[in-house]
This record gives C-alpha cells, sequence and structure tokens, in this order.
C-alpha cells in the first residue's frame, strides 16, 4: 500500500511540474501611458501611466532616446494589455523599437514592444502634435 501511495504522490508531482499547473504562470494586465516627446535629430521622451495587474494599481513612468530623424514635439496617450508576466515589477524594463512616423495634429498610433523580462506590450492610441521621424528609440518603463 505504502507503494501505491508513493507512485500516486510521484506521479502528481510530475502532471504538476511538466503540465503547467503551478503558481508560477504568466498572467496579463492592463496598462496606460501618457508620453512626451521632443527632438531635433536626437529626440528624448519622458511620461507616466499605471498597470492594472490581479486588482491592484500600479504607477509607471517612463523615459527614453530616440536617434535618427526626429523632429517636432508631441502627446502620444496609449492603452493595451501587457502579457507574459508573472508579477507587477515584469513590466519594468527596456524596450526597444525601429519606426517612422507623422503626426501633424491628431494621428493614430499601434507598437508591439517586448522586454528583457519577456514582457509583451502591445498598444494603441492616439499622438497629438507635429512630429516627424524615422529613428531607432528606447523606452524604459520603471515602477513608481
Amino acid at each position: 500500500m505504502k507503494i501505491y501511495s508513493a507512485l500516486c504522490a510521484a506521479l502528481l508531482a510530475f502532471a504538476v511540474t511538466f503540465t503547467g499547473a503551478s503558481s508560477a504562470r504568466a498572467d496579463e494586465g492592463f496598462v496606460t501611458l501618457t508620453i512626451y516627446k521632443a527632438g531635433w535629430i536626437i529626440g528624448g521622451s519622458g511620461g507616466s501611466g499605471v498597470l492594472q495587474f490581479r486588482g491592484r494599481t500600479y504607477g509607471l513612468s517612463t523615459g527614453g532616446l530616440d536617434y535618427g530623424l526626429v523632429f517636432g514635439g508631441s502627446k502620444t496617450v496609449l492603452r493595451g494589455r501587457v502579457s507574459n508576466i508573472i508579477r507587477a515589477s515584469d513590466v519594468a524594463g527596456v524596450y526597444g523599437a525601429a519606426g517612422a512616423g507623422l503626426a501633424l495634429g491628431r494621428g493614430a498610433r499601434a507598437i508591439v514592444l517586448t522586454n528583457q523580462k519577456g514582457a509583451v506590450l502591445e498598444l494603441t492610441g492616439h499622438q497629438v502634435g507635429l512630429m516627424a521621424n524615422a529613428d531607432l528609440s528606447g523606452l524604459a518603463i520603471t515602477m513608481r
């Protein structure tokens, strides 16, 4: 009887370990960011936002640099989901992108970014201002 119990316990442990049924499964949350950007050849951005994750709200700060063809200034409001995170702090990190755009007045914006922890941001929103860019950019998100 002890062998049967030990065998059942071993099979259960195996199933939990290899089927992904653990408490450390990746989850998703929702992000809202407001980013101000300005530049002439080299640009900078900064802003703030919130992460809603597992019933709690966390403050976020953003900052970044752009290099390439950057001219003008804009305000961008983005909303969307962040996936592949286990804890709220996984959203913090450096996100990189190459892009091009033109905003004269108000324009639509959509972007997908990944950080070094594997967090994936899928954001859409709008951009207001006068901004022309064809650049490489980096965005750092920190928890407040």
